[in-house]
């Protein structure tokens, strides 16, 4: 006895631990956001709003953050759409190779973006992409493909085919049994797969770097440069504009966490 009460207080213990890891840097966000003198240090701020007045009256931010939104929202869509139908054959269909098929998917979500960028730069050059908002979002799709459609296969899985098979029988089309039968009963995943999207988008720094030249199309992942002078950093400004920076992730999040926390309760769905 005394042994497993040992044991639960490490457990705690080392929870504790992490959470203290993750909860100070928040807090230091938080708290330097409203400081009119904040620095390194966590501590009670000097109160004051001119951090954030600062960070959503400037057009160059404003701006920004509708370039991200506008990468990020155009990815998760047609992610989601694409994904969605390229996931239909492969639960529906016997097909050959398919294991092969989904296993090279898979094993293509485990290549690091930056062993793409060359030959990604040299193609987007020559096809006139560079410096293209449109050419991010397509980038951004593809490369989000194999894992959305590794998902969406496997959402699309737990939908009863007997339910479709009613819906053909009342003379639904195949397009139209995905729409009013499969979707419906996919919301789950569907937004599961889109806020991920959303998410990985709307963090991007690197690949919006690498194919944007113009500052006016710059996302808001790459504005977080100008806090950082050459001898200086502006960390007032630089915690308000990282708040702001990630409302837009916890805002589609708690909008959608209702039907993504639902999950799939279809044991007897196609019962009846």
């Amino acid at each position: 006895m005394m042994s497993k009460k040992r044991d639960t207080i490490a457990a705690y213990a080392v929870l504790v631990i992490i959470a203290v890891v993750f909860i100070i840097p928040l807090a230091w966000v938080v708290l330097a956001s409203f400081d009119e003198n904040a620095s390194l240090a966590v501590g009670l701020p000097n109160f004051t709003l001119d951090n954030y007045v600062e960070v959503l009256t400037s057009q160059a931010n404003l701006r920004s953050f509708g370039n991200g939104l506008l990468m990020s929202l155009g990815t998760a869509v047609l992610v989601v759409i694409l994904a969605g139908l390229a996931a239909y054959p492969l639960s529906r269909f016997e097909m050959k190779h398919k294991k092969m098929f989904m296993l090279t998917m898979l094993f293509m979500t485990s290549l690091p973006v930056t062993t793409l960028m060359v030959p990604v730069f040299k193609i987007f050059v020559t096809v006139n992409l560079y410096d293209n908002m449109f050419g991010i979002v397509l980038f951004m799709t593809a490369s989000g493909m194999p894992y959305a459609i590794w998902m969406m296969k496997n959402f699309m899985d737990s939908v009863p085919v007997s339910l479709e098979e009613a819906a053909w029988v009342d003379g639904s089309g195949k397009l139209t049994g995905i729409r009013k039968v499969v979707m419906p009963l996919m919301m789950p995943g569907i937004f599961t797969i889109a806020i991920y999207t959303f998410s990985g988008a709307w963090g991007n720094f690197f690949v919006p770097f690498i194919l944007l030249s113009s500052s006016e199309k710059y996302p808001a992942s790459i504005m977080l440069y100008q806090f950082f002078g050459q001898h200086t950093v502006a960390y007032g400004t630089l915690a308000a504009y990282s708040i702001a920076y990630a409302m837009p992730s916890v805002i589609l999040y708690v909008i959608i966490q209702k039907w993504m926390s639902k999950g799939f309760s279809m044991a007897g769905a196609d019962k009846g």
